[in-house]
């Protein structure tokens, strides 16, 4: 018998009267609002409004989790369509099932079409919110903690995380305590957050390097974390799926940080245009047709008098000398 264990919770939903508060949506939740909340602090840093980064997000997570099941339902098509499953649990996102590089490039798309609707550079964006992304990851692997699920092979540390009866692998029904992915990842992404930070800071990236930093730091760990799991996964060549498709994100994302540093070094002056105020346009307006009359009126009144006066009074005189003679 283990000494000491991780415990999970025994229901993975809690009812607040009739509403069911349930654990994977609520770390989901939170995780946006975490990336969403960092973001914009970076993004006014950078010289960014605030107020934007949320305004696109309201195009960027619906994409993303748009995105996040169906890469999670096409790839573990056999939970959903196959003999005795049903169908309709491919919408029940709450059960569990979001895949991160579904839910990136969705949500990229996404990102795109909020910030084409602004006028604003797609990489500036995406360097913004980088490490809110791998924050909100971080939470979000909690919801597998309540759903008990992807976790990796049986151990008996300390921090082994003790998994009920009915959520077991077959294959080891007796054994109680399994690696905590879900924890081990969480941890990574804190760190690669604190990486990217620490890397923007003192490299001052632009131009969607931070973000391509982020995307390479974190497949890294997903790689040997995924290749912890023990739960099905389609495989290729004897690795899984997920793993196949980290290293060729890896690989994207650090042909990007090369290619960007030498086609685009530095990092953007100007990451969002400035609109101009309403105050702005409205009192120049107003003021420049007062100026312009002021300005004539004080042209027309001393200057023409004043330098043609002295030529009247010699006029005046040549006339009068006249009439004398």
């Amino acid at each position: 018998m283990e000494l000491a264990f991780i415990p999970s919770p025994a229901h993975g939903v809690v009812h607040l009267g009739p509403i069911p508060l349930r654990g994977y949506a609520f770390c989901i939740i939170i995780g946006v609002f975490v990336a969403v909340w960092y973001g914009n602090k970076r993004w006014i840093a950078r010289g960014g409004k605030a107020g934007t980064v949320a305004d696109i997000g309201v195009w960027a997570v619906p994409f993303g989790l748009i995105g996040g099941r169906l890469y999670h339902v096409i790839t573990d098509y056999e939970l959903y369509f196959t003999d005795g499953k049903d169908w309709v649990d491919a919408f029940k996102v709450w059960q569990g099932g979001l895949g991160i590089w579904g839910a990136i490039a969705f949500g990229a798309l996404g990102a795109w079409i909020g910030c084409r609707r602004r006028g604003i550079a797609l990489p500036a964006y995406a360097d913004a919110i980088a490490p809110g992304i791998a924050f909100a990851q971080a939470i979000g692997r909690w919801g597998n903690w309540f759903n008990q699920e992807l976790y990796g092979g049986p151990t008996t540390l300390p921090w082994g995380l003790k998994i009920d009866a009915a959520h077991r692998p077959d294959n080891t029904p007796d054994l109680v305590t399994y690696h905590p992915t879900f924890l081990y990842e969480s941890l990574w992404c804190i760190g690669v957050a604190l990486l990217v930070i620490w890397a923007d800071r003192r490299f001052k990236l632009g131009h969607g390097r931070a973000f391509a930093l982020y995307v390479a730091a974190y497949t890294v760990g997903r790689a040997w974390i995924e290749h912890m799991r023990v739960d099905y996964a389609h495989r290729i060549l004897g690795m899984r799926l997920n793993d196949w498709t980290a290293i060729v994100v890896f690989v994207a994302a650090v042909a990007y940080l090369v290619l960007s540093a030498k086609l685009r070094p530095g990092r953007e002056e100007t990451v969002e245009p400035v609109a101009a105020t309403a105050e702005g346009p409205a009192d120049g307006a107003a003021e420049e047709p007062e100026q312009a009359a002021d300005q004539a009126e004080t042209d027309a009144e001393p200057a023409v008098d004043f330098e043609k006066k002295p030529e009247a009074d010699a006029a005046e005189d040549v006339a009068q000398k006249s009439v004398q003679s």
